[in-house]
């Protein structure tokens, strides 16, 4: 779970650079839509700016793979050098090119047109391939830059050694996908055929799995299935490739529509029921309304659903159960709309004017719809439940202590201070890292953890996964308080 959840986090450096592709995209397509095969003038001003700000957008989403093997490699490194990137892009041009159904025919029989050669011809510019050659590049570059060669090999030594190490465990792992990689392909069509069959209830079923994976990280390997073309679907990329349902076999949208109503108003909604229940309103505030917010302008959920989930699983499952019924409601009703990056405001406006974009108009009824359906849900079950949202835990009594520490002018410095020592020093820590709105530290004793000083320091929350761990929830800002307390220790 944890090197799953580390993943999910890496994932969010590369992914971050998507947005671009949606803002260039939408406003080339606006401006020169011939280019994407819908009418308008294919010459003049217009045309040739558009037509430019298409193939810049298009530059990284034709190349999304590249950006994962980089990006998400330098997350997973430890120091998050820009070694393991090189070492991630060496894995997957390495495995792309030993994959490919050309050089596989001359290891194995590979009938031109059978499952297998679908399935390597698939290899070029996988996602999935991107993904595993981060970790590959990332696991290399953490176990091996420390390397020290005999003196007659000494250039080679440190974080150079990195790449040779990469080179050779792609090379295993190639071999290892000649045989295996039809068999996960076998499968990922079957789970793709079996949930496209099913209409918008599978697009719900799709939808309900996307959220419940979130904590797992096990929910990119199921969005490559749906949204890139991975087993021949490719939602999300046939869409901003200017296609229409007329051009695929299946309701083009119809696997990105149903988050809209959900990111954009349902959030909002629950995180309304969440205060309104809250025993201390300023930290539920504090928490999640700017994760709200942030999920209706850009669709980005995490800070919002890492700061529920853990505290109450069983209506995390049905905040997942709510997106797969509003998939399934976007579906009849005909609405479609696309993102690039993610199911917020900004992407709806621009994939708006895209060829395969219909009855967007309908995101106001179905929002409202939203809104008020996850607050019903929300509000009834934290007061039945007496579920402990944020803002509902047991109320704290006031730390008498020179070491409060009430953080004033995004003074970041003291407040990690205040939490390192709130966690028993750096003594006690054994490992660090942070997710989308909490620090995560791996202590040696439990026992010397004091919440009520880290609370009072101006932390959301606190909690304990187990004897050995202990998560403190900052919100979207972690980042600067987990820099803070790295320089600390």
């Amino acid at each position: 779970m944890k090197q799953l959840q580390k993943l999910g986090k890496a994932m969010m450096l590369p992914v971050a650079a998507l947005p671009i592709c949606g803002i260039l995209m939408g406003l080339g397509y606006a401006l020169a839509p011939a280019v994407m095969g819908a009418e308008g003038a294919t010459t003049g001003a217009a045309y040739t700016i558009g037509f430019l700000l298409i193939k810049a957008g298009s530059a990284l989403i034709d190349n999304m793979a590249w950006l994962f093997a980089v990006g998400a490699a330098v997350g997973l490194a430890d120091d998050h050098d820009g070694t393991a990137g090189l070492a991630g892009l060496v894995s997957f041009l390495m495995m792309q090119t030993l994959l490919n159904p050309g050089v596989v025919s001359a290891v194995r029989t590979l009938e031109e047109g059978s499952v297998d050669y679908i399935a390597f011809s698939k290899i070029a510019g996988n996602s999935f391939i991107g993904i595993l050659a981060a970790i590959i590049g990332a696991t290399c570059y953490n176990k091996f830059k420390g390397t020290q060669l005999p003196d007659w090999l000494a250039f080679f030594s440190g974080k150079r050694f990195v790449a040779i190490a990469t080179g050779l465990a792609s090379i295993i792992v190639s071999v290892i996908l000649v045989f295996v990689w039809p068999i996960i392909f076998g499968v990922l069509v079957a789970l793709g055929n079996g949930i496209v069959s099913l209409g918008g209830v599978g697009a719900g079923i799709y939808a309900f799995l996307n959220r419940l994976l979130i904590p797992t990280g096990l929910h990119h390997a199921l969005n490559n299935v749906f949204w890139f073309d991975t087993i021949g679907l490719g939602d999300l990329s046939n869409y901003w490739a200017g296609k229409t349902s007329a051009d695929v076999g299946w309701s083009l949208g119809m696997y990105m529509s149903g988050f809209f109503p959900c990111m954009m108003f349902g959030i909002p909604g629950a995180a309304l029921a969440i205060v309104k229940n809250a025993k201390n309103k300023k930290a539920a505030i504090g928490l999640v309304v700017s994760a709200a917010i942030c999920a209706f302008i850009c669709g980005v959920s995490e800070p919002f659903e890492f700061g529920f989930m853990f505290l109450c699983f069983p209506l995390y499952v049905v905040y997942a159960a709510l997106f797969g019924v509003f998939t399934i409601i976007t579906y009849y009703v005909g609405f479609r709309g696309g993102f690039c990056f993610s199911a917020g405001a900004t992407d709806l406006i621009f994939s708006s004017s895209l060829p395969a974009a219909a009855k967007t108009w309908i995101i106001i009824p179905l929002g409202i719809a939203a809104f008020i359906v996850f607050f019903v849900v929300f509000d009834f079950a934290i007061r039945k439940f007496d579920l402990k949202t944020p803002g509902r835990e047991v109320e704290n009594e006031k730390v008498e202590s020179e070491k409060t520490i009430t953080p004033k002018n995004n003074d970041y410095t003291a407040l990690a201070s205040a939490i390192l020592e709130g966690v028993g020093g750096k003594d006690n820590v054994t490992g660090l890292d942070y997710c989308a709105t909490r620090l995560r530290f791996e202590v040696k004793d439990s026992t010397t953890v004091k919440e009520k000083e880290i609370k009072a320091a101006g932390a959301a929350g606190v909690i304990r996964p187990s004897k050995t761990t202990c998560q403190v929830i900052i919100g979207p800002k972690v980042q600067f308080v987990y820099d803070e307390v790295k320089k600390l220790m």
